[in-house]
């Protein structure tokens, strides 16, 4: 539709639209891991744990962000970051809706993410994912991000990969003595 279009901004990892997009992640991501190796969706009580233990603290300023993506003003997409050291910042939570993908938004939100990235300071970024989730490792080697070793030893993650991000220095002239 027309006028249909993105906006990504900041947002508070406990605002109401940010609980309800974590949730959505969670449970499309773990729902898919249990459908593929045990034949059944979450245990909603292990959803529950698993969605508090991880209320997202580690997105909050000064050292990471949320962005929230909205297509046509409704929350769509997420996409998180959080500095690992002075250098290199991890992206996370990168999520669109179902019913809102297909639109750009994904691309869009990793983009966004780098430039904040690049305004914390980093020079690098890294993600981790699963070995299932064949659309993420895609649009990430199309948006320039290349396969590394593990960067972590998170109990999911199968797939590092790198990206950076320090900006090219314009060519200098000949040098002249």
């Amino acid at each position: 539709m027309a006028g249909m279009t993105w906006t990504i901004a900041p947002e508070p990892y406990d605002s109401p639209a940010a609980a309800d997009l974590w949730r959505a992640y969670y449970t499309e991501v773990s729902d898919r891991w249990y459908l593929l190796h045990e034949g059944r969706r979450t245990d909603p009580d292990e959803l529950e744990r698993e969605i508090a233990a991880h209320p997202g603290g580690e997105l909050a300023p000064p050292t990471g962000r949320l962005l929230v993506g909205r297509y046509a003003g409704t929350p769509a997409g997420s996409a998180g970051v959080r500095l690992l050291d002075a250098d290199t910042a991890e992206l996370t939570r990168v999520f669109v809706r179902e019913e809102a993908r297909g639109r750009g938004g994904a691309a869009l939100l990793i983009a966004a993410a780098e430039e904040t990235a690049r305004g914390l300071g980093a020079r690098r970024i890294v993600l981790d994912t699963r070995g299932d989730l064949v659309e993420a490792r895609a649009l990430y080697a199309r948006l320039g991000y290349t396969e590394t070793g593990p960067h972590n030893d998170a109990p999911y993650a199968e797939h590092w990969f790198r990206k950076d991000l320090v900006r090219a220095e314009p060519l200098s002239g000949p040098r002249t003595s």
